[in-house]
């Protein structure tokens, strides 16, 4: 499918955009058909629902650009997409920003991690020195094809190091050419407010209900600057609520009689899944 919509412009144009996590297909297709502005593929999903292992570096970009692709393709709206610390030295991250945008992903986030990265909700997080980090920044922006593709620059200092040098380093990354800022893990509004106050470029929160940041209302982060909320975890957070719940019950009862947890039927399943095409084609070719 691919999308036509540029998020690019809907930035420019001032549109506040709010980006549900998605990390496989079912997610994917059920969050595009909900309207959403843009789409973002969190690296937390793709590590645990791919491969099974924490968001600790353990995915490759041979994982991730092909689960970009996927999903990509199969949706409408733009896609952002996590791309950890470009997954090896300068050279890796030129050749990860251009494999993210020919796979047709529109937001590229690179990260100021040492390798290899951890998720920005857990402890023990370190970040490499400013002018290293600084560097990522201008080999991604110079790596891209198209000037409709947008390189997200995150940066992991606020925890180790505090707001003050977290903030220095988006200036320092608006600087270097980076489309959006992305400070990791702000630990009050009061210090969302102070980044949106205090960086001029296209801002993005991240919303992780449960981790080291408040949840913030969109209107809030609207009025203080920011331009982008991600919202990584609400699917697969709420996946694996109604899948235990679901399988509980199952155990429980010998049946899924009476469950009740929502469920989809298996109509709804094959047009998810995408059947109808199937027999369309089958009716148009493969019936004598």
């Amino acid at each position: 499918m691919g999308s036509s919509t540029r998020l690019k412009s809907l930035l420019a144009a001032g549109r506040f955009i709010l980006a549900p996590g998605v990390f496989e297909m079912f997610s994917a297709r059920i969050a595009d058909r909900m309207g959403f502005d843009a789409l973002y593929m969190t690296g937390y999903g793709v590590s645990g629902s791919h491969l099974g292992v924490p968001d600790a570096g353990l995915v490759s970009y041979a994982d991730m650009v092909d689960r970009a692709r996927c999903i990509a393709e199969g949706i409408s709206a733009p896609l952002i997409a996590d791309a950890d610390t470009g997954f090896g030295g300068l050279l890796n991250i030129r050749h990860t920003v251009r494999g993210y945008e020919a796979a047709g992903v529109q937001a590229i986030q690179i990260e100021d991690q040492e390798m290899p990265k951890k998720c920005g909700h857990t402890p023990n997080r370190r970040v490499v020195p400013l002018a290293d980090a600084v560097r990522r920044i201008e080999v991604a922006v110079d790596a891209r094809r198209h000037d409709d593709t947008l390189i997200v620059a995150r940066t992991d200092a606020r925890t180790g190091m505090g707001l003050d040098h977290a903030i220095e380093r988006g200036r320092a990354f608006a600087k270097a050419g980076a489309d959006v800022v992305f400070v990791e893990a702000p630990e009050s509004a009061g210090e969302f407010e102070r980044i949106g106050g205090e960086i001029d470029a296209w801002l993005l929160a991240n919303m992780v209900p449960s981790g080291r940041s408040p949840v913030v209302e969109r209107a809030d982060l609207a009025r203080w600057g920011f331009d982008i909320a991600i919202w990584p975890s609400v699917a697969m957070t709420a996946a694996c609520a109604a899948i235990e719940s679901g399988l509980a019950h199952l155990k429980r009862q010998g049946s899924t009689t009476g469950s009740p947890v929502p469920s989809y039927s298996m109509a709804q399943l094959h047009e998810l899944a995408g059947f109808q095409d199937v027999w369309a084609f089958e009716k148009r070719f493969a019936e004598s």
